[in-house]
């Protein structure tokens, strides 16, 4: 199946926001080789740089939404894992014109490819319930 621009952006966003967890560079120090290596360009471009700029900026807002919907310390939350969830999270409260149902679907598929085998099922119960919250419906 053909992926959008925007599904490389996500993915992308989510690889940045993990490499930032695990090495502590900033998100500025990261994108320039994101850029490069996958042949961000135009709007794609633009959501990704979007991306890695307010999800740091919004962290708070978008951990005190993730964290009521764990089964564990949110410290305690694979970093991947935590990177795919605060990018659904933050499409969901700050992106209203991505349907809740294209970033559900859009983390899952990146959990299937970078987390571990059966991430993608605690990603989507999780990014379920900030959905509702967040948006009334899925």
């Amino acid at each position: 199946m053909a992926r959008s621009g925007r599904h490389l952006a996500r993915r992308c966003a989510v690889q940045a926001l993990y490499q930032w967890n695990v090495t502590g560079q900033s998100p500025s120090e990261i994108e320039s080789s994101f850029i490069k290596n996958e042949n961000l360009s135009g709007r794609h471009l633009d959501y990704f740089l979007a991306l890695i700029k307010n999800i740091p900026l919004n962290m708070e807002v978008i951990d005190n939404l993730i964290t009521p919907h764990l089964d564990r310390k949110l410290d305690k939350v694979d970093l991947i894992d935590h990177a795919i969830l605060r990018v659904g999270t933050y499409e969901l409260k700050f992106q209203p014109d991505v349907p809740a149902r294209v970033v559900l679907d859009e983390a899952i598929d990146i959990a299937k490819v970078f987390a571990s085998e059966h991430s993608y099922k605690y990603v989507n119960g999780v990014l379920d319930k900030i959905a509702r919250e967040v948006r009334g419906d899925v």
